[in-house]
């Protein structure tokens, strides 16, 4: 499966196995390094394929790479089987506390899902070790329901900048309502990481849509020139028509989480960015019906046996609000927010606040929310607001 290099690889990687590792391609020109992953949920082979389609036309065409590109299979045994996952989702557990016992434990008693993390924990952080740059990480999935194709990021200006030079839907805040994603570890470590969902698994036009997306991103990376990529206009349609007619960005307001035992059943006939309304029955488990709590565009609806996100409920951002939110955040405004009744700096994390309960707390998380504070958890009795932290210091340790 593995590409050789346009020139020899400047970036060593640590012993993956061969079938991980699709390719490996270094320009002559110094550059940042890309990293995009396909298959990390099995039954996602989409994403595997469209990533051999660029490394094969970025070699055969030989075109002046910036930097490196290298391309991932993320769980490679579920991949063989066709399964989401054997034991358990890889795309969780990314915790710093979770990898760094991993990492310390016996080998020898992993699950399928620890050998195929340890392999790639070691990956990332020793790639984020030996550059002085944050890598640029793209991670493609597919769905169980039909879709047009979108951007999941953590809201950070430097995710913002990759996903606004795709004509697609970009979703804001699902990142941060998941606990344990590689996109958050990678985040946290200042990098550049954004997951793209191509469309529905079996849908034809799913591997297209990633294919043009990850020719998009290697140009806004500035690892390869827009001039130099093979059809690049056609890519650029074929997004923007997959896009038409939607939102350009969203944010999540509610994760419906599901268990086995939950029973869950989504009803059919959804689909991604179907408008829903308040009141309107989604599903139904072990409880009894589920309802949309207001009106919404629903995304992701499951489809599938394997899966602990029933759906997910969004609302588009103004075009207007997100242009504020990146000039105020530019301008490190949010040092203004601790003049704000009932918002305190955390104690111990300088990239949180602590927010009372009290009248207006929607409001507040509102207004955290514009500076990227989208995280939230509970605390002594008070809401805890976090955002990713936007430097890249640290980023080879946990």
């Amino acid at each position: 499966m593995s590409t050789a290099g346009t020139t020899r690889a400047r970036v060593t990687l640590p012993k993956v196995a061969s079938e991980r590792l699709i390719g490996h391609l270094a320009g002559e020109r110094e550059g940042p390094v890309f990293l995009v992953s396909g298959g990390m949920h099995g039954n996602e082979p989409a994403g595997v394929h469209a990533v051999q389609r660029v490394l094969d036309s970025v070699q055969r065409n030989a075109l002046p790479l910036r930097g490196e590109l290298i391309g991932l299979v993320g769980n490679v045994a579920a991949l063989a089987k066709g399964q989401r996952f054997q034991t358990r989702d890889l795309n969780r557990n990314w915790t710093d506390p979770e990898v760094r016992a991993l990492l310390a434990s016996d080998p020898a008693q992993d699950s399928p899902e620890d050998r195929e993390q340890r392999e790639l924990a070691t990956l990332f952080l020793e790639l984020g070790r030996s550059k002085p740059h944050p890598l640029c990480v793209l991670d493609l999935h597919s769905t169980s329901s039909v879709s047009a194709p979108f951007l999941i990021m953590a809201d950070t200006l430097r995710n913002r900048r990759i996903a606004a030079a795709q004509p697609l839907p970009t979703i804001l805040g699902l990142e941060e309502l998941l606990d344990g994603t590689i996109m958050g570890f990678l985040t946290e470590r200042g990098h550049i990481a954004l997951a793209m969902e191509g469309g529905r698994h079996d849908a034809p036009a799913t591997v297209d849509h990633l294919e043009s997306a990850l020719w998009m991103a290697l140009v806004a990376n500035k690892n390869l020139s827009a001039a130099n990529v093979p059809d690049y206009h056609d890519h650029a349609r074929r997004l923007a028509e997959a896009g038409a007619g939607l939102p350009g960005f969203l944010e999540v307001f509610q994760r419906h989480a599901v268990s086995p035992e939950d029973a869950f059943a989504m009803d059919a006939g959804f689909w991604s960015f179907q408008t829903v309304r308040r009141g309107q029955r989604l599903a139904e488990d072990a409880r009894g019906v589920i309802h949309a709590s207001r009106d919404a565009l629903i995304l992701m609806p499951l489809y599938q046996p394997q899966g602990s996100d029933g759906f997910f409920l969004a609302q588009a951002i103004s075009p207007r609000k997100l242009r504020l939110s990146t000039w105020l955040r530019r301008l490190r405004a949010e040092r203004l927010l601790g003049f704000f009744p009932g918002i305190a700096r955390h104690p111990s994390r300088d990239d949180a606040w602590v927010v009372a309960r009290a009248p207006g707390v929607e409001r507040v998380k509102a207004i955290l929310a514009f500076f990227g504070y989208r995280r939230c958890w509970e605390e002594d009795g008070r809401l805890v607001l976090a955002r990713r932290r936007p430097g890249h210091k640290g980023r080879g340790r946990l």
